[in-house]
């Protein structure tokens, strides 16, 4: 055994050890594992050629979990793959001038090597990358299903259109309401798109949430996408006819609303600049007509509508209060969708927040139609008050045969009325809208549609999947480069064999992240998405990711997963049973302003930091050029604020057990873990101590292992056969191994990392404090004993280390002699704890003299009130404080102490 830890060696062996013995391939039903499956498994990153901490600690906590499952008795399944589609290829493409698909793939081959230096017992055998034809062909069959079954479908949809560029932009390529690129203003635009009807599996995809060991925040960020509302959909009538002559809309402008109490407090109704009413506003009016070109430019995300600017302009046009029948000015309004509802609202601004600061802003009349039950709060035009906007805490006031009524009575008023003229009624409606996946991109999934002049929009036939993404086109932002290659579009129509174009839009990346998850557990099925191998590993047991997916990617995957469902692919309704949220990591920021107050960041790597005698940060110099540079304060990594940590050079430097270790020590893991180069450098000191404890003693353990096995006890039997004939001393050691054993597993159990590594390293000391023993292992019955009680220590302590630093306990786990016995480490039977070893025959208890601690006496762990009155009064401490005297009383509290009143 070399005498000193060199990192870069041990886990150069043992990674070349478990790929020689291909450790980490699962199979279906190995009967090794006698406890059945588990499926783990980490969200997919985006190959962008660089591992970042946020995934070093994501993959940490999966593979902990991974091996300490395994060594329990569990089939463990741990997968990896690529998000390979999407943007930032493109970008890159145009930047360096390489086609998407050679930059992609580079960065795959680099990303998994870093993966691998790591020591993650991934199955690689499983290994999917979604740019593949083999993967997506997939994604293009099931496109196809949804469409004969109604699930998919085609309609128009708002995009945003760079006149410029004369392309379709990504929101995050819309700037301030301007195309990234060439820097005009952004237009609306109207062209066909395909659907997915998430919409149908709204209330199944809410209710599901229910049973899911997913953290509340996550679940209420999903139950708040969807957005289930219970509440009236009811119209305005009105006489407004378009050039036709024709009412518009029938001559009813209909609304939805959760608030039908406050239906009396209307004084404004706003349509969306798309609304027809809008249109027929605009007529001879070129205020308005600028107005609603003004809206139609910038982003169409929801976010950015949402966060917009709050603007309107009054149409002229009224409608008619469905109850009262006065006339009720309409509005255009920015902040109104024309994709939500029926594209229109009922401004209540007494009850309303975005109301009120609309009406604000415009003059418009506030009108107070709910109260407080109990008045202790004058309204107010001048500012917002909560309570305005309380269904449960007012009544209704200044609304006619309303008045006096709560929230349910004054509804189900306005119901009555509304219906028994036809305008209204409750309605069930939803805040998610069905899911558009048409991107008008090249490197994405080619949809399966062909167009023809005479067949309309015709599927591709399954038996001509995958349509096949030409990988060698490079993106210059000019429009998407599959509707300029002839290789791709040109084609013919599968029907009438007459000239056709294939649809050159392409998939949202979503789609290829909805499902991978199940391909890993039959990535070579060549004749179906899945097989008979994923009804044995799915629903996947833990899922681990951050919580910025936990809208999107986890709905869509929830809904492909019931689409699969009702097609019969799969026989389960949810994909992932439970939900672990990784924290991020956060690190120092550094920067200089200059005078435009531009800010530039400088990597902490690269400054000095100067501290108090507390430790606290002082000031900062930049090492380049010792000039000062201002304190940012601690931030998530990024690459806007230059704080990453590259975890190449961490485990060039450090070794990878290092950054596995801090990662899981410095923080538990849903929480956020704070970078710290002493922290890094505290936890290869504690490894370093460990193989020096290690090689202290490997041979003479080597030694007993053998004479053991020789006698035909394995090193599965680690327990100290000389127990009970042990000194104090050593009986407390084992005492404290196998107490911070059941708290390690109790830290195991609940995902508590960061008190694993904790006990270990209380274990360490333990052992570290029982002394040296002879290397022969020949010594005295006493250094016999200390052997033994360190033999058993050290073979619990690798294995309550192997799971998060699996290269150093594998090699101290050979080196001393215990694979020779029991076998590989990863393949050993996790440590249990010895009932025995954790009771004492000995206590100590406080001594007390009239309530004052003098001392202390030690009895034995079984002794009953008489024993301890007489040990109490026959000690040293006694006799030293009260001599002569006789006791009054002896109050004894069993466990903790003796109190002797004299």
């Amino acid at each position: 055994m070399q005498e000193k830890y060199i990192p870069q060696t041990v886990e150069r062996d043992a990674q070349a050890h478990w790929t020689a013995i291909d450790a980490w391939r699962a199979l279906e039903n190995d009967p090794r594992f006698p406890k059945g499956k588990y499926y783990a498994c980490s969200m997919l990153p985006y190959p962008s050629g660089k591992l970042h901490m946020g995934h070093v600690r994501n993959y940490t906590i999966n593979d902990m979990m991974a091996r300490h499952l395994r060594m329990n008795g569990w089939n463990v399944l741990m997968p990896m793959g690529w998000d390979a589609f999407g943007l930032p290829a493109e970008n890159a493409a145009m930047a360096n001038g390489v086609a998407p698909a050679a930059w992609t793939w580079s960065n795959i081959a680099h990303m998994k090597a870093q993966m691998q230096s790591m020591g993650l017992a991934i199955d690689w055998s499983r290994e999917v990358a979604t740019c593949s034809p083999e993967y997506y062909r997939w994604n293009q069959w099931l496109f196809l299903r949804m469409l004969e079954r109604g699930i998919a479908y085609l309609r128009t949809g708002s995009v945003n259109w760079d006149p410029i560029d004369q392309t379709v932009l990504a929101n995050e390529q819309v700037i301030d309401g301007r195309g990234w690129r060439s820097g005009a203003l952004v237009e609306k635009r109207e062209i066909p798109m395909y659907y997915l009807g998430i919409s149908k599996y709204a209330d199944e995809l809410i209710d599901g949430l229910d049973g899911l060991g997913w953290p509340d925040r996550v679940k209420t960020m999903q139950q708040n996408w969807i957005g289930r509302s219970e509440g009236v959909r009811f119209a305005f009538p009105h006489r407004l006819r378009g050039e036709d002559g024709n009412l518009v809309g029938d001559g009813r402008l209909y609304v939805f609303t959760t608030r039908a109490d406050t239906i009396m407090g209307v004084t404004f109704v706003a349509v969306a600049p798309e609304h027809p009413v809008a249109a027929l506003a605009a007529t001879g009016r070129p205020d308005i007509a600028e107005f609603i070109e003004r809206c139609r430019a910038g982003g169409v995300a929801e976010a950015e509508v949402a966060t917009r600017e709050k603007e309107g302009v009054p149409t002229g046009l009224f409608v008619d209060h469905p109850l009262t029948g006065e006339p009720v000015p309409v509005w255009i309004g920015n902040y109104v969708l024309m994709s939500y509802g029926d594209g229109a609202v009922m401004g209540v601004p007494a009850h309303d927040e975005r109301d009120f600061a609309f009406a604000r802003v415009y003059g418009l009349p506030i009108k107070q139609v709910i109260a407080p039950a109990q008045a202790a709060l004058a309204f107010s035009t001048e500012a917002w008050a909560d309570w305005y906007g309380e269904k449960t805490n007012g009544v209704c006031v200044h609304s006619g045969e309303l008045d006096g009524l709560g929230y349910q009575a004054a509804v189900d008023r306005v119901v009555e009325r509304l219906s028994a003229q036809g305008l209204g009624e409750k309605r069930t409606t939803l805040r998610l809208r069905d899911w558009g996946v048409s991107r008008q991109r090249y490197w994405g999934t080619p949809i399966p549609i062909i167009h023809c002049d005479a067949c309309g929009a015709v599927p591709v036939p399954d038996e001509q999947l995958p349509v096949v993404l030409p990988d060698d086109l490079v993106p210059d932002g000019s429009g998407n480069p599959l509707a300029k290659d002839e290789r791709f579009w040109r084609t013919t129509c599968p029907r009438c064999h007459a000239p056709a174009r294939r649809e050159t839009d392409t998939m949202d990346t979503f789609v290829d992240s909805s499902w991978y998850f199940m391909r890993y557990c039959s990535p070579d099925a060549t004749h179906a998405m899945v097989d008979s191998r994923n009804d044995y590993w799915m629903p996947m047991d833990q899922y681990i990711g951050g919580i910025e997916h936990a809208v999107l990617h986890l709905l869509y995957a929830r809904f492909w997963t019931r689409v699969m469902r009702d097609i019969g692919l799969v026989r389960f309704d949810e994909p992932f049973s439970n939900l672990l949220t990784q924290g991020m990591v956060l690190n120092d920021t550094f920067y200089r302003e200059d005078d435009s107050g531009r800010r530039t960041w400088f990597n902490p790597d690269d400054v000095e930091v100067a501290h108090d005698d507390k430790g606290r940060p002082t000031g900062a110099v930049l090492k380049s050029d010792h000039a000062a540079v201002s304190l940012g304060g601690i931030e998530k990594m990024s690459k806007s604020k230059n704080n990453g940590i590259d975890p190449k050079a961490q485990i060039e430097q450090y070794g990878a057990d290092t950054a596995r270790l801090f990662t899981m020590f410095a923080s538990p893991p849903e929480q956020t873990l704070e970078w710290s180069g002493s922290g890094v450098e505290g936890a290869q000191r504690f490894l370093r101590r460990l193989w020096n404890f290690a090689y202290g003693r490997h041979e003479a353990i080597a030694i007993r292992l053998r004479d053991r096995a020789s006698e035909g006890i394995g090193a599965s039997a680690l327990t100290v056969p000389e127990a009970d004939g042990l000194s104090e001393s050593l009986r407390d050691a084992r005492r404290d191994v196998h107490t911070h054993l059941r708290q390690a597993d109790f830290d195991y159990s609940r995902r508590q990392y960061n008190t694993v590594v904790s006990a270990a390293m209380k274990v360490l000391n333990t052992l570290e404090s029982l002394g040296a023993t002879s290397t022969s292992g020949q010594g005295s019955a006493t250094e016999s004993s200390i052997l033994a009680v360190s033999t058993e220590g050290l073979s619990i302590l690798l294995r309550l280390l192997a799971p998060v630093v699996p290269h150093i306990t594998h090699a101290l786990w050979v080196e001393c002699g215990y694979a020779d016995t029991g076998g590989d480490l990863i393949n050993a039977a996790w440590p249990q704890v010895d009932e025995a070893a954790l009771t004492r025959s000995q206590i100590s208890l406080v001594l007390q003299i009239n309530g004052k601690v003098r001392g202390s006496v030690s009895v034995a762990a079984d002794a009953d009130r008489s024993a301890i009155e007489a040990a109490a009064l026959a000690s040293e401490a006694f006799h030293r404080a009260a001599p002569g005297q006789m006791p009054k009383k002896i109050i004894i509290v069993a466990g903790r102490l003796v109190n002797v009143v004299v």
